[in-house]
């Protein structure tokens, strides 16, 4: 038995001896390799910039201030002075200021913004709110030299504005970035002469992407808590790699100074417009012609979609290219061009970003279900003025009226009568609103006597009981809301009502 027990205790020693070695070897490689993955990686948890000296260095002569003057109301000098309760102390303190205001002379006031250089031979990207209304403005380089400047274009509904100077030398010049491949939480840095300190450089990140602040119609602003204060306007939003991602343009503020909430128009759509106020000196957008509206839960519940996206049609332009794609009111703009429309203010950004002329797919949810559609893209007129086409009359239904208890409405069939008394236009068909119970649903959604329902469901309705029944149908196919389609001086507009 001694001599078995032995030889185990050896086979275990041996094991030990081979083993245990190798294990150690094995882990320490492991570790080692790990090490280097490490070393390596640039994932999302990279450390910050030990300095931005070498990128700045190299952006500061791109970026310019931008001087601006205008010439702006008479400024009254003093006059005498005049004793309250004097002899006719408002008829002599009328007469000096009328005297003095006619005398005095105009006072030119003075503005500062900033901008970056997009061409070596001159051409420079501001906010148009730098420049607006300036009867002189100048540009001044890194090394001070000043040059007048003229505008080749500008647009107010992004706020983008183009200069040109004549330097008479090539100038370095900025390069565009892809602001679409941005992140949250990525590095940017701003330059620009806030309160007149040109050159100012501010670090910080993006926080947040898509923002709607409402100061147009195509809101699509970069957040960032790099620090922006009045005079960065019309600067440049830098990557990392010192490209243009974005244009400073706006802050909130209750102080007036920086509060580490900043905006920047993303460069995915001040490139285009650049570009287009360079060839054109003005931009052309892409154009539906329909009015539309944002889907609430309550509207995606009436018509069986899944959830509150896309953009509800409210009307449709006669002769515009919606109607010549067949697109209808009561449609919901799921997809244009292939974009997905996640909320109404999406849609206007994509159809103007979008070629005109081009032939684009519109994919729409109608009556319960996907409706594919082709369309071709107009061009936005801004200044367009449409005119709708009176219908002939047809013979007014008899006065009948219905109680729709469960909205909490009073409606009526529309008679001569009415007409006069609501300001109904003669062509409109459809069942007036006589009456709302305050503490009724339809209430609750601002429907108001004088209001005249045109479709129940996305059915045209012309008597009381076709309301009454579509919205009993509706109530028996277990919706918990109906979709009226109401028109309101003249504007037509979709309420879902709670039944």
């Amino acid at each position: 038995m001694q001599p078995g027990r032995t030889r185990s205790r050896a086979i275990v020693r041996t094991v030990e001896d081979i083993c245990i070695p190798r294990v150690i070897a094995w882990g320490l490689a492991a570790l080692a390799a790990l090490a280097i993955v490490l070393a390596g990686w640039t994932g999302p948890a990279r450390a910050a910039p030990e300095s931005f000296a070498d990128l700045v260095e190299e952006m500061l002569p791109k970026v310019v201030s931008i001087s601006t003057s205008q010439l702006v109301g008479r400024q009254s000098p003093d006059g005498p002075r005049i004793s309250p309760g004097a002899p006719f102390e408002d008829l002599f303190r009328d007469f000096f200021n009328h005297n003095q205001q006619e005398n005095a002379p105009r006072r030119r006031a003075a503005a500062f913004g900033s901008g970056f250089i997009i061409d070596p031979s001159g051409y420079i990207v501001t906010n148009n709110h730098v420049i607006e209304g300036a009867d002189e403005i100048s540009v001044i380089l890194f090394d001070d030299t000043r040059y007048a400047a003229k505008i080749i274009g500008r647009d107010e509904k992004t706020d983008l504005a183009l200069l040109k100077i004549e330097p008479g030398r090539d100038l370095p010049a900025t390069k565009w970035g892809d602001s679409t491949k941005s992140r949250t939480g990525d590095w940017v840095v701003a330059i620009g002469g806030p309160f007149g300190l040109s050159g100012t450089v501010t670090a910080g990140i993006i926080s947040g992407l898509k923002r709607n602040i409402n100061a147009g119609p195509y809101d699509y602003f970069i957040q960032t808590d790099a620090s922006i204060n009045r005079g960065n306007s019309g600067g440049p939003m830098f990557n990392m790699k010192g490209e243009v991602i974005g244009v400073n343009t706006a802050i909130f503020s209750t102080t007036g100074g920086s509060v580490g909430i900043g905006f920047a128009i993303p460069s995915s759509i001040a490139q285009r417009v650049v570009a287009q106020l360079r060839e054109f000196g003005h931009t052309k957008r892409g154009w539906l012609g329909v009015r539309i509206q944002s889907v609430t839960d309550e509207i995606a519940e009436s018509l069986g979609l899944d959830g509150a996206r896309g953009a509800l049609i409210a009307s449709v332009t006669k002769s515009g290219p919606a109607e010549a794609a067949k697109i209808e009111a009561g449609d919901i703009v799921l997809k244009f061009d292939g974009k997905p429309v996640d909320s109404m203010r999406e849609l206007p950004r994509i159809v103007a970003e979008t070629g005109i002329g081009r032939t684009v797919d519109v994919e729409v949810w109608r009556k319960g279900g996907l409706k594919k559609l082709k369309v071709v893209v107009g061009e936005l007129k801004e200044s367009a003025v449409e005119t709708a086409k009176a219908e002939p009359k047809s013979n007014v239904p008899a006065p009948v009226e219905a109680e729709i208890d469960v909205l909490g409405l009073t409606v009526t069939a529309i008679t001569e009568k009415l007409r006069n008394e609501f300001n109904v236009p003669d062509e409109l068909r459809g069942v007036l609103i006589t009456g709302v119970k305050a503490d009724g649903t339809a209430a609750e959604k601002g429907l108001r006597p004088g209001d005249v329902i045109v479709e129940v469901g996305q059915e045209e309705v012309s008597t009381p009981d076709q309301v009454a029944a579509k919205i009993e149908e509706s109530r028996a196919n277990g919706r918990k809301s109906v979709l009226l389609l109401v028109n309101r001086g003249g504007d037509l507009r979709f309420f879902a009502v709670r039944i």
